[in-house]
């Protein structure tokens, strides 16, 4: 298995070359990746991923209410009508009024639910404009990335153990780190376009909040905007084939000005439009 994804790294980077340079911020801070014993949430790093956390930390105190409030229910009618206490059992086959209520009590909760959590949900899905567009194709096992508005694009493979530290990532990395990374300003709009070149992949980013299958034949978008500059990383998180867990996503959000500098460097690298020629012809 490691041979084979070290041959697909060897034959995509060959084609596609090494942003390497270009992507090397340093004293860029590794964010978003998961923590040994970790059980709440990353780092929440958009407007979209707080939300989230909010939700679930409401949805939260709505189910432990109810757990207790049944708890405390069957506890009661356990001692209420042991057969020690009721020697006669009660004949009586239903009460319309806890009938009543057994409807109505879960009907306003739900409807709680849902007037809290589908604002979040259309905030989701209502595509902003964006600041930069990015193409993003899911493939077995490795993702392609283009940037629409300056006509380059690169694929991102995971990185082998013996080659994070000459890319600048830690031992903790592997699994995670690739050889390029997705380069954005942060507090810009990007909108991400998905699509899968051969079977379902998804795209995700835990800190961001974000999470998009890239089905074939079909142009799905997601979006987000990163508070906090720093290294973000993210997995696909659709069952896609052998190598589905070897297909890891790296993102590094950077200040304008890197960006910018990344920008030129990675246009000249891709051949892509420079940013000059891409005004003019706006």
């Amino acid at each position: 298995m490691r041979i084979l994804t070290s041959l697909w790294s060897a034959a995509i980077v060959s084609t596609g070359g090494i942003a390497q340079a270009q992507e090397t911020f340093p004293g860029l801070e590794t964010i978003g990746k998961p923590e040994p014993m970790g059980i709440g949430f990353q780092y929440a790093a958009t407007e979209l991923m707080r939300d989230v956390v909010w939700l679930d930390t409401f949805l939260l105190w709505i189910i432990t209410a109810i757990s207790v409030f049944v708890t405390a229910l069957l506890a009661y009618a356990a001692w209420k009508f042991h057969a020690s206490r009721n020697k006669t059992p009660g004949t009586f086959t239903h009460n319309s009024v806890v009938e009543v209520l057994w409807t109505v009590l879960p009907v306003i909760i739900l409807v709680v639910i849902g007037v809290f959590s589908l604002p979040i949900l259309f905030k989701q899905q209502e595509i902003p404009k964006a600041d930069i567009t990015i193409k993003v194709t899911g493939n077995q096992w490795y993702w392609g990335y283009e940037y629409v508005d300056h006509g380059f694009g690169f694929d991102s493979v995971l990185l082998q153990k013996d080659e994070l530290a000459e890319y600048g990532y830690a031992p903790d990395e592997y699994l995670l780190a690739t050889d390029t990374s997705v380069v954005v300003p942060v507090g810009a709009t990007i909108v991400m376009q998905l699509t899968g070149a051969d079977v379902i992949h998804a795209w995700t980013i835990p800190a961001f909040g974000v999470k998009q299958d890239a089905v074939p034949g079909r142009l799905a978008q997601l979006w987000f905007a990163a508070e906090k500059e720093g290294v973000y990383f993210g997995q696909c998180s659709e069952l896609c084939g052998l190598q589905h867990a070897y297909m890891p996503i790296t993102v590094k959000v950077v200040s304008q000005e890197q960006y910018e500098e990344w920008l030129v460097g990675a246009i000249e690298e891709y051949a892509g439009i420079p940013q000059s020629v891409q005004l003019a012809s706006n």
